[in-house]
């Protein structure tokens, strides 16, 4: 938010002075235990840090940053298709970094189905970013690829959710505090068609002074299952994939610590990490 304070006298209301990116990422993102959960299970898998992180689908590039933070000599690559993003995180990221560290962090307009890159340790596809690709063809491409570009030892990272309401047109709400303003992150999933797996979701932002941020991002997805998404790797020439389930604390709120399982849990709705080995 550029002004947290509640327009008076006929002026600008909280939503027209909202930045959507900003919001987004207080409302979603949560960059350091992102970081935190690859780097860890990177270290698990090989016995030794990463250094090079490629970020596809990056957005604002917030997790590259993160990534450059933690160790001298980590580098970054946030490839995304839009300019306007990219853009964003250069003023609102990038330029927060001192100049060593954002030196290691590059930023790339490009299709992450043809982009030209370095070998990375990493590549990492979050926030279910890759169920832009809704053909089986299209996803398995993109997947042999990420297997291409991959260091001989290195991992890819992604994420998905599911559960029942994941099939539901549903809305929910929470609440957000952040930069001296409480204001409603909406998360909407409009329409599901159970032949195609096409899924339309939006997110709306709702402030104190009445006001809303209708439609801040919308998502044509497909909703990819776990079996599907597993084999689709396993077919890219991945060696093994594990599925990383979340925790429960005692008062039946979720933990935030992932572990690698075997079987999951049916739940009404859930988030899994996955690795993939080269």
């Amino acid at each position: 938010m550029r002004d947290p304070e509640p327009a008076t006298g006929g002026g600008s209301t909280l939503a027209e002075l909202a930045d959507r990116h900003r919001l987004y990422e207080r409302a979603v993102q949560c960059p350091r235990a992102e970081v935190d959960f690859i780097d860890r299970n990177y270290r698990l898998l090989r016995g030794h840090s990463a250094r090079v992180l490629r970020e596809d689908f990056c957005g604002t590039a917030a997790v590259g940053c993160e990534w450059v933070r933690r160790r001298k000599g980590n580098r970054a690559l946030a490839v995304d298709l839009d300019g306007e993003v990219l853009a964003w995180g250069r003023t609102h990221n990038l330029s927060r970094l001192a100049p060593e560290p954002a030196s290691r962090v590059t930023l790339l307009q490009a299709n992450v189905q043809t982009v030209s890159t370095p070998p990375a340790d990493i590549i990492a596809a979050m926030n279910f970013s890759y169920w832009l690709l809704g053909e089986r063809a299209a996803l398995a491409h993109y997947f042999r690829k990420v297997h291409r570009d991959l260091k001989d030892d290195g991992v890819f990272f992604l994420d998905a959710y599911g559960g029942y309401d994941a099939y539901r047109v549903v809305t929910e709400e929470r609440q957000v505090r952040s930069d001296g303003l409480t204001y409603t992150y909406i998360w909407e999933q409009e329409r599901y068609d159970p032949i195609s797996g096409a899924l339309v979701c939006h997110i709306h932002f709702a402030f104190p002074d009445g006001s809303r941020l209708e439609r801040a991002f919308s998502y044509q997805w497909r909703l990819w299952s776990l079996p599907e998404i597993r084999e689709l790797l396993a077919e890219a020439g991945f060696r093994r994939v594990l599925c990383y389930w979340q925790g429960w604390n005692p008062d039946g709120t979720p933990d935030g610590q992932f572990v690698p399982v075997e079987e999951g849990e049916p739940d009404a709705g859930w988030v899994a990490y996955l690795s993939a080995e080269k």
